[in-house]
């Protein structure tokens, strides 16, 4: 289990914290959660637990977010397959090894995602989609808090890890294999294909979005499907999943 804690983000029982960072954040977070419908946890990697874990299933494995916040990172070790658990041992040293380099100041401009497989009280699998942005730092800028969000995934497999800064165009993608980063640009969409996302983001058909922009049907699903080719997906619900993670709308 020591091995999610990386020694580059090793936090020193005599660290320097500013501990008003904390005044009554937790009733912040605890409403979000009530408004959405991903799962919330809180990571304190000083006292290497969960502070907070939110009500919302698809994280919970037929557990109580009471048991969650109580097994801490032992539910990784119970409800990850072994595969999948190396993975996140070597996603979390390559991202603390790329968080090192940063400069403090934009350490929380940046956040991490990921897919893997959870095994729920059924024993299936479901991957899921895991974002990880620090919340509060040390004061030489080690993570001290981070936050957590997880959501259905929309890739087909696990990996797909990628880190973001916050008002910026880019992105690094993690090769596995090659235990690199390769910095690249998010996609960005065209006029008409935000129009026809967020069209249906509302929940309109391919008809009553043609009408609502005046185009035809068959000029809707030209750009629908050079969207999907943009940014590698089958279908409209795979890319309002993929806008949504990406903060495309």
């Amino acid at each position: 289990m020591e091995r999610f804690f990386n020694e580059k983000n090793t936090i020193a029982s005599d660290a320097k914290i500013n501990y008003s960072q904390r005044n009554d954040y937790l009733e912040a977070v605890k409403a979000f959660s009530r408004m959405s419908y991903q799962s919330l946890y809180i990571i304190d990697y000083f006292e290497k637990a969960f502070e907070y874990v939110s009500d919302n299933p698809l994280f919970l494995c037929g557990m109580t977010a009471e048991e969650v916040k109580k097994l801490g990172y032992g539910f990784y070790f119970k409800n990850v397959k072994p595969a999948d658990l190396e993975l996140l041992v070597k996603i979390n040293q390559a991202g603390f090894e790329f968080y090192e380099k940063l400069n403090v100041e934009e350490r929380k401009e940046f956040s991490i995602s990921y897919d893997f497989c959870l095994i729920n009280e059924r024993k299936h699998e479901v991957l899921i989609n895991h974002k990880l942005t620090p919340f509060f730092l040390t004061e030489d800028g080690k993570i001290w808090k981070a936050i957590c969000m997880v959501s259905l995934s929309n890739a087909q497999s696990s990996g797909n890890v990628v880190i973001s800064k916050d008002k910026s165009d880019d992105l690094w993608s993690y090769d596995i294999k090659a235990d690199q980063w390769i910095k690249g640009e998010k996609k960005k969409l065209s006029q008409r294909e935000y129009e026809i996302l967020s069209l249906s983001a509302s929940g309109l058909k391919i008809n009553e979005i043609a009408d609502k922009i005046f185009v035809t049907a068959d000029t809707v699903k030209f750009h629908r499907k050079k969207m999907f080719e943009k940014i590698g997906v089958s279908n409209i619900a795979e890319a309002l999943a993929y806008a949504k993670n990406n903060k495309l709308l």
